[in-house]
C-alpha cells in the first residue's frame, strides 16, 4: 500500500512540474535572412517577457495595464480598455543584437511573445529561453538555434594552371564545413587522390576547393565531383566530362552529349564559345517537352526532344562552316541539386583542306625525289672522272718513253753512232744509255 502511495506522488509530482513546460524547440535559420524563435504562453495582463541566451538577458519588454479599482471585476470594461490603456512600454536589447531583436507587441495579448532575429548570422546560434510572466503565472520555453549556409552553388572545370590537367570542384560561403567526395562514370581502377582545401572568412562561412588530376589515357571519363553537409541538407553532385572532334564544311555533325545514369527527366542547355561571351544555342524544357533556339542558330541546328529525357541530348550540326562554327559547345543536364556538363572542342575543316596538304605532300615528294636524283647523278660523274683520270695516267716518264722508241725504231749503224757521240759528250750519259738499250 506505501509503494502505491508513493508512485502516485511521484506521478502527481511529475504531472505538477511538467504541466506548465513547454518541449524544447529546434529550429534552423539561413545566414542572412530572417530567423524566428517561437514562444507562446497563457495570455493575462502585465506581461513582463525576457529572452535569455546562455543565461543572460539579451531581450526584454514589459507593458503595464492601468485599471480603476472599481473596473477590477469587469470583465466587459478590462476588455474594452485592452488596447486604449496602455500606459508603460520599454525594451530592453543586448548589444549583441545589435538593433536585429523585436517582438510583434499586437501579439502579446494574443499569448504569443515571438522573437524575431533579422540577418541572421552565425554568432547567433546556441540555447535560448523564453520567460514570460503575466497575472496568470509564469511560463518558459527553450529554444535550441541553428544557423547554416545552404549550398547555393556548385561549379566543376577544368584547368591547367598547376602544369598539368586536373578538375577543379568549387563551393563558396557555406557552413558547416561541408564534405567533398570524387567519382568516374565508368568507374575505374586508379586510385583518386583529390586535394581539398577549405578556407573560412572573417563570417566564419567557407569556400571549398578541391582539385583531381585528370587520368591519363581515359578521355571519355565523366568525372563526379559530390557535397553533403553534416546538417542534413540536400547533397549537390556536379559532374564534367571533356571531348575533341572535327567536322567538314559542309557536311552535318552530330556533337555528342549524354547525361550520366542517374539523372533522370533533366533540363538541357546547349552555348557555344569562340573565345567571346558564350552565345545562346536553345533550351529544352524537361517538363514541357519545349525545345527553344535562339537565332542564327534556329537554321544550323536540330535535337531530337525525344531522346533527351532519356539521357542524349546530342545536337546535329547543319551546314557548319569553318569561321562560324569552329569553337568550343557546352551541353548542361540540369536538375535541382544536380548538373552534368559536356564541352566539346569542335574543328571545322575546310573541304579542299585535306586535298591541299596532300598535293602539297605530294609536291614536297616530288622535289624531295629530284633533289635525290641530282645528288646521284652528280655523285655518279665524279666517280666516272675519277676512275677516267685513273686509267689515262702513264706508268712512266714520257720523255723517255718517247726516246725508248726512237731508239728501238733507228738503224743499228745510226743506234751505234749516236751512242758514241752521246759517250763522247757526256760518258756518264752515254753509259746510261748504252744501259737501257742493253
Amino acid at each position: 500500500m506505501s509503494a502505491i502511495y508513493t508512485w502516485a506522488c511521484f506521478f502527481l509530482w511529475i504531472g505538477f512540474t511538467t504541466q506548465n513546460k513547454t518541449p524544447d524547440v529546434a529550429v534552423t535559420c539561413i545566414v542572412s535572412e530572417d530567423c524566428v524563435l517561437p514562444c507562446s504562453f497563457q495570455a493575462g495582463n502585465k506581461e513582463i517577457i525576457e529572452w535569455f541566451r546562455q543565461d543572460v538577458v539579451i531581450y526584454k519588454f514589459e507593458r503595464d495595464k492601468k485599471k480603476d479599482a472599481d473596473d477590477d471585476d469587469d470583465d466587459d470594461d478590462s476588455d474594452e480598455d485592452d488596447d486604449s490603456s496602455e500606459e508603460h512600454l520599454e525594451h530592453f536589447e543586448h548589444e549583441q543584437l545589435a538593433g536585429r531583436a523585436t517582438i510583434v507587441p499586437h501579439l502579446i495579448s494574443r499569448g504569443n511573445a515571438t522573437l524575431i532575429l533579422r540577418r541572421t548570422v552565425l554568432k547567433d546560434r546556441g540555447t535560448y529561453r523564453c520567460h514570460v510572466n503575466t497575472t496568470k503565472g509564469q511560463h518558459n520555453a527553450k529554444v535550441i538555434l541553428k544557423v547554416e549556409a545552404p549550398i547555393r552553388g556548385l561549379s566543376l572545370e577544368l584547368t591547367r594552371l598547376s602544369g598539368y590537367e586536373e578538375m577543379k570542384c568549387t563551393v563558396r560561403n557555406v557552413f558547416p564545413s561541408p564534405r567533398v567526395t570524387w567519382a568516374t562514370e565508368p568507374p575505374t581502377f586508379e586510385d583518386l587522390r583529390p586535394v581539398t582545401r577549405m578556407l573560412a572568412d572573417k563570417q566564419g562561412l567557407y569556400t571549398v576547393d578541391s582539385r583531381l588530376k585528370r587520368i591519363k589515357g581515359q578521355p571519355d571519363l565523366i568525372y563526379i565531383c559530390k557535397v553533403t553537409t553534416s546538417y542534413g541538407g540536400p547533397s549537390w553532385t556536379a559532374s564534367l566530362r571533356e571531348r575533341e572532334i572535327r567536322g567538314t564544311q559542309g557536311r552535318d555533325l552530330t556533337i555528342p552529349c549524354y547525361a550520366p545514369h542517374y539523372l533522370n527527366n533533366p533540363s538541357l542547355h546547349w552555348s557555344f564559345s569562340n573565345g567571346e561571351d558564350p552565345s545562346h544555342i536553345l533550351t529544352y524544357d524537361s517538363q514541357t517537352g519545349d525545345s527553344d533556339s535562339t537565332s542564327p542558330w534556329d537554321n544550323h541546328v536540330e535535337l531530337d526532344g525525344f531522346r533527351v529525357p532519356f539521357g542524349d541530348g546530342s545536337l546535329r550540326l547543319m551546314d557548319p562552316k569553318p569561321s562560324e562554327h569552329t569553337g568550343s559547345y557546352t551541353c548542361v543536364f540540369s536538375l535541382p541539386y544536380n548538373t552534368h556538363t559536356e564541352r566539346t572542342d569542335v574543328t571545322i575543316d575546310s573541304p579542299f583542306g585535306k586535298a591541299q596538304t596532300a598535293e602539297a605532300a605530294s609536291h614536297w615528294w616530288i622535289v624531295g625525289l629530284v633533289i635525290l636524283g641530282l645528288v646521284l647523278a652528280l655523285t655518279g660523274m665524279l666517280v666516272y672522272l675519277k676512275m677516267r683520270g685513273s686509267a689515262s695516267k702513264p706508268r712512266n716518264d714520257p720523255e723517255e718513253v718517247t726516246e725508248l722508241h726512237l731508239v728501238k725504231d733507228a738503224p743499228a749503224d745510226l743506234n751505234e753512232s749516236s751512242a758514241f757521240a752521246v759517250g763522247g759528250t757526256n760518258g756518264q750519259s752515254g753509259h746510261q744509255t748504252g744501259t737501257q738499250l742493253t
